[in-house]
């Protein structure tokens, strides 16, 4: 039996590397990485779709510097929100599955609880702005799409919060990070995984099937920049990591102390209860994902 074709997006990305990995043993592969094919061109974008003819796009890419995107608005909205509108046109055009990612930058943040899927937008960023632009897209074309908010990702690749506090804590006597911007630091390799399990659920499933749509999936708990960074250092500590930073060596400060060209959301808790109930999800705890990454970081 002739298997699949998806064509991933993003494929040398943070996440991106994570889902080639999972998606790989599963479907006919194919990747577009950030020098194959230029997605700041609608164009390009098309024929690019075209070429690999697939039953299955996942889209990994993204204008993910927050701060530039304030002085780079033009690019971000071409690859955040132009790029996403033509992979959902010529989805639409073939009958063939999306799978789009998104971020709780969609939201103002000023909400007391977690953030439910229907709740109101209000991005605070260009970057949010953009990428609430992309999903927007993405939904009006409809079809066989779904859109999945993530938040705080991080993983063995690329960059991000935790590698980037192990190395800091090696090489600095002190650390200062935010502790009034709340959410839960979710594992690509997870999102991954989730991602496979529900291309496989919705991969015969009709366009008028009710579980299209979208969701939001992150690891269960919630903690602040701070909390995060402390648990990084205790638990990289008890591996082995020869680190100068203590946890108690890292200082507590408010956002207004750390002042970025980019607003961000004081609360990216994301409600998760729709995406579990639909798939029968267990969330894991976001400790648990920590700890997974830190000893492949440190011990192998």
């Amino acid at each position: 039996m002739t298997r699949k074709v998806i064509l991933l997006f993003g494929a040398d990305g943070q996440l991106g590397r994570e889902l080639a990995n999972e998606l790989r043993s599963l479907y006919d592969l194919r990747c577009y990485r950030r020098a194959d094919v230029d997605l700041r061109d609608d164009v390009s974008t098309r024929q690019a779709i075209r070429h690999v003819a697939p039953d299955i796009i996942v889209n990994a890419a993204a204008y993910t510097a927050v701060d530039r995107a304030e002085s780079d608005a033009e690019v971000a909205y071409a690859v955040n929100a132009v790029a996403p509108a033509v992979m959902a046109e010529e989805a639409s055009r073939t009958g063939a599955m999306i799978v789009h990612y998104s971020t709780d930058y969609v939201f103002s943040g000023t909400k007391d609880g977690a953030y439910l899927e229907d709740d109101a937008t209000e991005p605070l960023s260009v970057y949010g702005r953009s990428k609430l632009a992309g999903e927007e897209a993405v939904r009006q074309i409809g079809g066989r799409s779904v859109i999945v908010r993530t938040t705080w990702v991080f993983g063995r690749e690329g960059t991000n919060f935790l590698k980037t506090i192990l190395k800091l804590a090696a090489d600095r006597d002190a650390l200062s990070v935010v502790d009034d911007q709340v959410g839960a630091p979710t594992p690509a390799d997870w999102i991954s995984e989730q991602t496979a399990a529900m291309i496989r659920t919705l991969e015969s499933a009709g366009p008028a099937d009710p579980r299209w749509g979208t969701y939001h999936v992150t690891a269960a708990g919630e903690t602040s920049w701070h909390g995060y960074a402390q648990h990084l250092v205790r638990e990289a500590e008890a591996l082995g990591a020869r680190l100068r930073v203590s946890a108690d060596d890292i200082n507590p400060v408010p956002s207004s102390e750390y002042p970025t060209a980019a607003a961000r959301p004081l609360n990216s808790r994301l409600s998760c209860e729709k995406f579990a109930t639909t798939f029968g999800v267990e969330l894991p705890d976001w400790r648990v994902g920590v700890g997974r990454v830190l000893k492949q970081l440190i011990t192998q």
